[in-house]
């Protein structure tokens, strides 16, 4: 015991070193997208600073959380800093929360070792910095024409929305999976199983109320799956499908909201959700295929390595469920009117990514603990993750330069 005590103490004081880093660099970046010139620090930031002091941005953004968290700050400091801080806050506990996610779902070999621990933490610092894969020097891939855009990544660092929402995001895609294994069984009054449910609805909400990109792709891969084992089961399990269903109605409400203070058209606007096949993905990528290569090489050599794991991994299995149904969102739908190039949809499908990749960093890593494939192969897999790390590393570096994000 006091080994294991131990061993938590260096490593928490050593990720704690780690996130103070990554908090002070991300800050720097954060305060010069507030302030900077926007041709060369591109981001949202200088719209946002408005919609937080209640001004007129010309956007409409009915989700508050990250306005009135920076607004509170903004009584202590300046506007632009507000903003920057308030970023800086909810990507740093994004990286908290999925490392205690790693150091709990990780296998006994890997977690109670001192290097173990210190390995997950490096691990979930590096998550927030992986990117899509890109040749260097300017090379030109067939269909590609940039880097992110029609590509994408898990980690968009010109949009801060997409970050204040993600720790609620992780915490949401967490306790869901967690549902999704037993709720099937029904609550019967038991307490611990009434606590999850009301953290999931939670967690939910507060993501939906932060950016409903992700709600989207939750809820929309969520209810193809509890409808499928609906009818898989004859409606033998349709009260505990209910009780779940029970946890989505406030976001449902803050979505009925937010849809019509967006999409609803005013007049002589057209508005709305249209049906396409790929149409406004095609305006930055003709390659889907490879782009989808680019996004996503770690995860999927994962999965052709550890296809098992789907059938096993309940919570790897839902990772890409949920990027599955970014997917389909990003491909078939878009908002019509003025914002159909905008391409919105593809926050839902860059968070399809990043849990993706997280899924497939946890069964990678039990697959190393448990020693079940050769060394040459869990080698390989990690190549691939670090060409995503590399990547990723120079991306951001070329946001620190000023340089364009796509």
């Amino acid at each position: 015991m006091e080994a294991e005590k131990r061993n938590r103490i260096i490593d928490w004081s050593l990720f704690a070193v780690m996130l103070l880093a990554v908090s002070a660099v991300t800050l720097w970046l954060f305060y010069k997208q507030t302030t900077g010139s926007p041709e060369l620090y591109h981001s949202d930031m200088k719209a946002y600073i408005l919609e937080m002091q209640g001004l007129d941005s010309g956007y409409s953004f009915p989700y508050p959380i990250f306005f009135k968290f920076a607004a509170l700050i903004h009584l202590f400091a300046s506007p632009e800093m507000a903003v920057a801080i308030a970023t800086m806050f909810f990507n740093g506990l994004s990286i908290l929360i999925t490392k205690s996610a790693f150091q709990h779902l990780s296998p006994p070999a890997v977690k109670e070792s001192l290097g173990g621990r210190i390995f997950l933490s490096g691990l979930a610092v590096s998550l927030f910095f992986i990117s899509m894969l890109y040749p260097p020097y300017r090379i030109s891939l067939p269909g590609i024409k940039f880097r992110y855009l029609g590509v994408f990544t898990a980690n968009p660092f010109h949009n801060a929305t997409y970050m204040a929402a993600r720790p609620f995001a992780v915490l949401a895609f967490l306790w869901c999976g967690k549902l999704l294994t037993v709720y099937e069984k029904g609550i019967h009054g038991e307490k611990e199983k009434i606590k999850d449910y009301v953290l999931f609805s939670l967690f939910l909400l507060l993501a939906t109320m932060t950016k409903p990109s992700f709600t989207i792709v939750l809820v929309g891969a969520t209810g193809v799956v509890m409808v499928f084992r609906l009818f898989r089961s004859g409606f033998k399990n349709l009260v505990p499908a209910l009780q779940l269903g029970l946890c989505f109605l406030p976001t449902f409400a803050d979505l009925l909201y937010q849809f019509k203070g967006v999409f609803v058209p005013e007049e002589g606007v057209e508005g709305g959700i249209g049906f396409c096949f790929g149409e406004v993905w095609a305006q930055y990528c003709t390659n889907l295929p490879l782009a989808v290569c680019l996004g996503v090489a770690f995860p999927l050599l994962v999965l052709v390595l550890n296809y098992r794991e789907l059938k096993e991994n309940a919570m790897y299995r839902f990772a890409w469920q949920l990027y599955l149904m970014s997917f389909a969102m990003a491909f078939f739908l878009f908002e019509k009117g003025f914002r159909k190039m905008d391409f919105n949809f593809s926050w839902g499908y860059m968070y399809g990514i990043f849990f993706c990749h997280m899924g497939a960093l946890l069964v990678l890593v039990k697959s190393m603990g448990e020693g079940r494939k050769k060394p040459f192969l869990i080698g390989l897999q990690w190549m691939v993750y670090l060409c995503h790390l590399l990547c990723g590393l120079n991306y951001f570096v070329g946001f620190l330069q000023g340089k364009m994000y796509y």
